[in-house]
């Protein structure tokens, strides 16, 4: 089928379907005959249409074509048959054999036997999946794209008829009345630390769109254009004006991305192909909102996702231009807000007074998602990974999001309120106390110095360094402003982000992990891959050694940054000597060549190795031969140790760092490096956790790496314990089969007085 074909079947169809809805009957009866409407315009045998019920059921509704009798009989579960599994995918799918397709799931009363290809689209919703439109055919058929694009047309407008409630009740999936009014708790994933009270604010740029069939195309691409030029205006007047004016690296990156996506014709283009099929501007952006949710939205990429939101965003702004609707006056707004929100960009967060903003609670969402990026500069807790919590809690209701326990408490009672604002103000109290620590040593009792880091990946963490009285940064995460990015910075971009990484640490050192992306962290132009098993996979050290120009780019970039100062680099992932070996040959030749050129070198270059993979601590009399230092990241290395996901909750906690075994680990790791005299620190979750700390301190360690807020905490720990009496309990305890001595060290701080 042409293109122009398609288009003119597409309008036809739509005026029909739009002439039906707005006919006489029952919704059932108009929906039979959209069904028989469909059949008959893209030459089907058959066309069914599925709506999502309570449950996540798919019950067959409507059908031309197969026995009348299955309707409202015939039912399947999401991802259960090839109808189940486009709504689990959220993606259309066309089959030439259905019978032999896997998923494939035989319902007898249907009578569908006659029928082999299949060509199926998922009816969309403000991104969910709401219903499924299918048309088969006897014959082995190949259904084009074009014939795709009009089924996928035609769920536009169904889905409006499915959202009206004239089908399914609105009522069916909401929570019953007792389940709304009680206290709920929910978990998620901490993107923001902190604590914050408000009223829920739902962040749902809902959309009521009348009219969805274009009687002009030609004057609905005008409208479009016009809304596209008053979105951009409107945008560099945000990004002009905002909060974090004056912002630098990772801010402006992040609204450079943002603005980048903005400016993509491609999506426009886009919009403009769903016009010409018959669409108004409207139902055109809505379109191709759901399109990009159901086909990226998903992706195990999460830069992709990120693009996701950021053109949902895009497209909220353009709806609000189409058809007037206004923005978040401060005066709608509670004094105290906290954002409920499937997911955000972040120039819809900045469309908010930030000075009412108490948290923010996604469905979605992740660490290094833009929004999340944008609430840690505004000191806003950010809760996400939360399901289904829109469908949990209703505007103006009471909320409390609890960063620290990755928590939030939907409509808490009034004693649960009081226990926060008491937390809240205990918080407030302690921060206060750790602030006369700032320039007092992290001395033992027996006067053991333990040197105390803060971990950092963004510029703002710098300004943790005086506020903490952190002795420096041990671990830079030099990938976290490349992910941030729309393109790989280059040597000039990374030159002057590194200059300001030192001028911001103001003499104290910095170590600097080499790019560490790959596995879980793809950047947004980066080759995909799909690996069974990412984090074992081609990722860090081995990525740059694949590709050296990254890593050559990247030290150059130090190197230059560096200006007569102190650097210390560390390599990532290391598995085998020879690696780090070949690493610390290309540092060498970037020392060569700036030396060539008659650069300044820096005043010294200590290189070293970050140990997370087992084997290289069975290599470590080769490898401290050769090393400055050594980093223990001890998140991956446990992970790895115990070949355990730490990503997945039925198995992250089964073992445990504080265990006879992964202690007496540890210690052999730091004696052999002892015997070399080569400094050794321990970065990671373990670090910053005071009773755990305590634990690396009494194991010998000197030197703990941790995120900004567990200096306060770990530097009233190393203040009231004493180092001796630590390692001489623990030394009671190797001999032990235990799983865990957690128990046990907690009894022992309790009676010694120290502070966990």
């Amino acid at each position: 089928m042409s293109t122009a074909k398609s288009q003119t079947v597409s309008r036809k169809l739509l005026a029909g379907v739009r002439d039906v809805m707005a006919g006489e009957g029952s919704a059932q009866a108009r929906l039979d005959r959209t069904t028989g409407l469909i059949a008959a315009s893209m030459e089907a045998d058959v066309c069914s249409i599925y709506v999502r019920r309570a449950g996540d059921v798919l019950e067959l509704f409507s059908t031309q074509g197969l026995r009348p009798e299955s309707v409202h009989v015939t039912r399947l579960r999401i991802g259960e048959g090839v109808i189940g599994a486009i709504a689990a995918r959220a993606q259309p799918m066309a089959i030439a054999n259905v019978r032999n397709h896997p998923s494939f799931a035989y319902r007898p009363e249907t009578g569908e036997e006659p029928f082999h290809s299949m060509l199926g689209v998922p009816v969309l919703r403000a991104g969910r999946v709401v219903g499924i439109i299918a048309v088969q055919n006897r014959e082995h058929r190949r259904y084009a794209d074009e014939e795709r694009e009009i089924l996928q047309t035609i769920a536009m407008v169904l889905a409006e008829m499915v959202a009206g409630g004239d089908l399914v009740s609105r009522d069916e999936l909401a929570p019953t009345e007792g389940d709304a009014l009680r206290p709920l708790r929910v978990e998620g994933v901490c993107y923001s630390p902190g604590l914050g009270i408000g009223k829920v604010v739902l962040h749902e740029p809902g959309f009521d769109i009348d009219h969805l069939v274009a009687q002009d195309p030609d004057a609905e691409v005008e409208r479009l254009r016009h809304a596209f030029t008053a979105m951009h205006g409107q945008l560099d007047t945000l990004f002009r004006k905002g909060p974090l004016v004056g912002g630098e690296g990772e801010f402006q990156d992040v609204m450079e991305a943002f603005r980048m996506v903005a400016e993509d014709a491609g999506w426009l283009r886009r919009i403009e192909e769903a016009i010409a099929t018959g669409l108004t501007a409207e139902a055109a952006v809505v379109k191709v909102k759901n399109e990009m949710r159901a086909r990226l939205g998903s992706a195990p990429d999460p830069y992709l996702r990120e693009r996701v939101h950021d053109l949902e965003d895009l497209g909220n702004r353009l709806l609000q231009h189409l058809m007037g609707a206004a923005h978040h006056a401060a005066e709608d707004l509670p004094e105290h807000v906290v954002l409920v929100a499937r997911n955000m960009g972040p120039a819809e967060l900045l469309d908010y007074d930030h000075t009412r903003l108490r948290g923010v609670v996604l469905e979605e969402g992740s660490a290094t998602s833009h929004v999340s990026i944008v609430a840690r500069a505004l000191d806003i807790p950010v809760l996400g990974q939360v399901p289904d919590v829109m469908t949990k809690v209703a505007n103006g209701e009471n909320i409390v999001v609890d960063g620290r326990n990755a928590q939030a408490i939907l409509r808490p009672s009034e004693d649960i309120q009081q226990k926060f604002h008491e937390t809240r103000r205990a918080n407030e109290r302690i921060k206060a106390e750790y602030v006369q620590y700032k320039d007092l040593p992290a001395r033992t009792r027996d006067g053991v110095d333990v040197s105390l880091l803060i971990n950092a990946g963004l510029l703002f963490d710098f300004d943790q360094i005086e506020t903490t009285g952190a002795d420096g940064v041990g671990l830079y995460r030099t990938e976290v402003p490349f992910m941030v990015r729309s393109q790989f910075p280059d040597v000039d971009a990374q030159r002057q982000l590194y200059e300001r990484v030192l001028e911001r640490a103001q003499g104290k050192p910095v170590t600097f992990r080499t790019i560490d992306v790959g596995g879980d962290k793809v950047l947004p132009y980066w080759e995909e891959r799909d690996e069974e098993n990412p984090a074992m996979g081609w990722r860090a050290i081995r990525i740059c050694l694949d590709r050296p120009a990254i890593l050559r780019q990247q030290l150059r970039a130090l190197i230059q940054a560096a200006q007569g100062r102190a650097i210390d680099v560390m390599f990532p992932m290391v598995a085998e000597v020879e690696e780090f070996i070949a690493a610390k040959a290309l540092l060498q030749r970037e020392l060569d060549r700036e030396t060539k050129r008659g650069g300044l070198l820096p005043q010294t270059v200590r290189c070293g190795v970050m140990l997370e993979v087992p084997a290289l601590a069975l290599q470590l009399d080769k490898l401290l031969k050769r090393v400055d230092f050594v980093s223990i990241g001890s998140n991956d290395l446990m992970q790895f140790l115990y070949a355990t996901d730490r990503g997945n909750a039925h198995v992250s906690k089964r073992y445990d760092i504080l265990s006879p075994f992964a202690l007496g680990f540890l210690k052999t790791v730091r004696e052999r490096c002892d015997h070399y005299g080569i400094p050794v620190s321990v970065c990671g979750q373990a670090a910053g956790d005071p009773l755990e700390a305590m634990a690396l301190v009494g194991l010998g360690f000197r030197r703990l790496s941790m995120p900004p807020p567990a200096i306060g905490p770990i530097k009233e720990m190393v203040r009231s314990m004493e180092a001796h009496a630590v390692a001489q309990f623990l030394g009671s305890l190797f001999g032990m089969p235990h799983a865990s001595i957690r128990q046990r060290l907690r009894g022992f701080a309790r009676d010694h007085g120290v502070k966990i």
